[in-house]
């Protein structure tokens, strides 16, 4: 399945603003917005924080999983999808960041 197949599936995320990503001591390691060349993103994290109700190791798996090619192309090319290389990050050094959801009003 590619990205976009992965994408249709996942619950909408028109209610949100954003999703905040807290580290274990509560500080805000990165915001998620709702916009253009981030909606995805958002969707992904949205969908493994309503499953997993945070980004472990096994949600981030999960997550490397549904963003299919996209994965490869980060592996390949460092820094270029950060969000993605937030994922392989937590796998590799067994952290697991919060979630906080930044509703729209």
């Amino acid at each position: 399945m590619s990205f976009s197949d992965n994408l249709k599936k996942l619950p909408g995320i028109s209610h949100l603003a954003a999703i905040n990503l807290l580290d274990a001591e509560g500080n805000l390691v990165v915001a998620i917005e709702n916009k253009a060349g981030s909606q995805g993103s958002l969707a992904v994290y949205n969908h493994l924080a309503q499953t997993y109700g945070a980004i472990t190791p096994e949600a981030a798996k999960k997550g490397l999983e549904l963003y299919a090619e996209h994965t490869d192309d980060a592996r390949a090319h460092p820094g270029k999808h950060p969000n993605i290389d937030r994922l392989i990050e937590l796998v590799e050094q067994k952290k697991s960041l919060r979630i906080k959801h930044v509703f729209a009003v």
